[in-house]
């Protein structure tokens, strides 16, 4: 079930954004604990899920970050 992100962090993506700041995410895939560098391009929404996109291309859904650059966003369970 997806959970929607805080005002906090969807500021901190925001910022991101506009200075096109090269970020840290961390992040849940497969029931495992991924980490990626890049420079978020944009956010979208897909079936009322939220992703960030990445310049490479790369799409990650919003409430499976654990950190974005180095700031906690979700428990992580692992």
């Amino acid at each position: 079930m997806y959970e929607p992100i805080s005002n906090d962090f969807f500021d901190q993506l925001t910022v991101a954004i506009q200075r096109k700041i090269p970020s840290t995410i961390v992040y849940l895939q497969n029931e495992k604990r991924e980490t990626i560098k890049g420079v978020v391009a944009t956010l979208s929404v897909v079936d009322y899920k939220e992703f960030l996109i990445l310049k490479g291309g790369e799409k990650i859904r919003l409430d499976l970050i654990f950190t974005f650059n180095g700031k906690k966003h979700r428990d992580a369970h692992l």
